[in-house]
């Protein structure tokens, strides 16, 4: 079993920069590839960024290539997703997910495990 818990979310304004943490238990996380998710208010979960088990691949999902940047320190159990030029249109609950497998996978249905999520909400 994994647990996960997100923090870092709050209020920014437009063009300014947050970084997320997830922390992770569970004495396997360096096998699990791991994801960041976002849901906006009346809106679907969408995928924001995804990292391999070892930090080598990484994905983003097109409206925050270039201006978020994930990444995972295996020794500390935490993975971040450092986000930077913030758009109101990116206000949402962040999830953190693991997967019980290496391999990247921008589907959430792919991932077993999830944090409780932390707010951003980014003002114009």
């Amino acid at each position: 079993q994994v647990q996960l818990v997100e923090s870092g979310g709050g209020l920014v304004q437009a063009g300014g920069s947050l970084r997320l943490s997830c922390a992770a238990s569970g004495r396997t996380f360096s096998s699990y590839a791991m994801g960041w998710f976002r849901q906006g208010s009346g809106k679907e979960r969408e995928f924001v960024a995804a990292i391999s088990w070892s930090g080598g691949m990484r994905y983003y999902a097109d409206s925050v290539k270039g201006r978020f940047t994930i990444s995972r320190d295996n020794a500390k159990n935490t993975v971040y997703l450092q986000m930077n030029s913030l758009k109101p249109e990116d206000t949402a609950v962040y999830y953190c997910a693991a997967r019980s497998v290496a391999v990247v996978s921008t589907n959430s249905y792919q991932y077993d495990y999830w944090g409780q999520g932390t707010q951003v909400t980014v003002s114009s």
